[in-house]
């Protein structure tokens, strides 16, 4: 099969979250499986853009509410990525420094959509699916139903993924004049309570729906920031699929960020030489259990309550526990977070920013993860972290219920809890105080965990089956 995965993020060509990682991984599977994917994106003003070769494949203009837009697809030359990559080009649009900005993301990802449908019209031949993911990519699938324009990809099969339903892309009705000449009596597909709603639109669309866990399907048909029902009234359509990471990007024994490589075998002597590292890096206490935050600062993720939480932590343990938050987002989080330093000296720290390297040399060194999410879709940092023998302490929701198992449930090896508080991280944490204080259970989980399987291999096998009954 030829997919075409159309997305607003890749990694390492340009990534926000985990949208970027899925689409940077997903692809390379599927095509060891044998099959012929592509990954169609926007060309930013990035690093991985300047830093390699490209060709141009094809360019035009195109019209968006009158005004005449040109655009270039740009192909990455060495198939570095293990997939074809193309980059599409629109001066003035894309080529931004950010891959989000908040005044004109509507006109950017529209100037997108409309720019790769052109281009893929005019392929003399049809690929199998179109697989789009999140609002940005979203009305592609009402576009090649009922836009004249795109009508000889009437029968290209669409999938929709949803790796985030908080953000559906909605916009004004002044604005429906950037969108090709469609088809009047569909525009009831494009509005949701007196707006345009990517997102709806494209679960109405799109031949199948899947989001990035079984859990958050599910929640969605509960809380979906008003696409309840819809969702609830198409659920024959929408599947759960678990995302899977990377294990080629994500290996200790191999990871190029790592000046020290471990396996099942010798994890506990390299951890903790990762770990006596990243302290004395922080100022923080080696003998203490690590427990790290990796991510954005927002609310959805519980990051507001990370400087209470821990403050409270470490008053309870009274210093015998050290933490660690890596992350950028909110203004009044980060500075509830850099208030807490001096209070919390030689036992807490902070990096604000986004620093790769720097993420993979934590989930390296750290005892445990600290993952509090009000909602987490699916999650890939249990993940990482399980895969570089980092125990996971998880609120039991999305992604996070699907993939931790708490201590006292059989075969458990994280540690869960039920409600995104302040009591229940504090709670938390003492337990893991315990269980790191158990040295030969300790160890022994440590070791086990990084022997599962959340590859890649078994997420692409359920893709492809939808694909095939598609």
């Amino acid at each position: 099969m030829e997919i075409i995965h159309l997305s607003a993020e890749c990694y390492p060509v340009a990534k926000v979250g985990g949208l970027g990682d899925v689409v940077g991984a997903l692809p390379k599977y599927q095509c060891k499986a044998g099959h012929y994917a592509k990954v169609v994106m926007p060309a930013y003003n990035t690093k991985f853009m300047h830093q390699n070769e490209w060709q141009t494949d094809h360019e035009q203009d195109i019209n968006m509410g009158g005004h005449r837009l040109h655009y270039k697809v740009l192909k990455e030359k060495t198939n570095k990525l293990g997939f074809d990559l193309y980059c599409i080009l629109i001066d003035g649009l894309t080529n931004r420094d950010n891959v989000y900005s908040e005044n004109d993301d509507t006109e950017r990802f529209l100037g997108f959509q409309i720019a790769a449908l052109d281009w893929i019209s005019q392929w003399k031949h049809q690929p199998d699916i179109l697989h789009c993911h999140d609002h940005h990519t979203a009305l592609i699938p009402f576009m090649i139903k009922f836009c004249g324009r795109f009508n000889r990809l009437y029968k290209v099969k669409t999938m929709f993924t949803i790796h985030n339903g908080l953000y559906q892309g909605w916009f004004g009705w002044s604005k429906i004049v950037y969108l090709p000449l469609f088809e009047k009596s569909k525009v009831g597909l494009l509005e949701w309570n007196n707006m345009i709603n990517p997102m709806s639109s494209a679960v109405r669309c799109a031949d199948a729906v899947t989001t990035v866990s079984k859990s958050y399907m599910y929640e969605l048909m509960q809380d979906a920031n008003g696409l309840e029902q819809l969702f609830a009234q198409l659920h024959q359509k929408c599947y759960g699929i678990l995302n899977g990471i990377d294990f080629e990007t994500w290996n200790p024994n191999t990871d190029t960020y790592l000046e020290h490589h471990y396996n099942e075998t010798n994890v506990h002597e390299v951890k903790k030489i990762h770990k006596k590292e990243i302290c004395q890096t922080f100022g923080l206490n080696p003998d203490n259990p690590l427990i790290v935050f990796i991510g954005r600062l927002m609310p959805e993720k519980g990051a507001d309550l990370l400087a209470s939480a821990m403050g409270e932590a470490m008053y309870q343990t009274e210093g015998d526990v050290n933490f660690l938050v890596l992350g950028s987002g909110g203004d009044s989080i980060e500075d509830d977070l850099n208030d807490l330093k001096p209070l919390c000296e030689g036992i807490y720290n902070v990096y604000i920013g986004y620093n790769e390297g720097l993420a993979h040399r934590l989930y390296a060194a750290a005892d445990f993860i600290l993952m509090p999410s009000r909602t987490e879709p699916c999650g890939l940092n249990q993940m990482y972290a399980l895969r570089y023998g980092t125990i996971p302490i998880v609120r039991r929701t999305g992604g996070l219920q699907d993939t931790v198992k708490d201590l006292g449930e059989y075969e458990g090896f994280g540690i869960c809890f039920d409600r995104a508080t302040i009591g229940d991280i504090v709670i938390s944490t003492r337990r893991a105080l315990l269980l790191y204080n158990n040295k030969d259970f300790f160890h022994y989980l440590r070791s086990k965990i990084m022997s599962f399987d959340n590859s890649w291999e078994q997420s692409q096998k359920n893709y492809e089956r939808i694909y095939e009954s598609l």
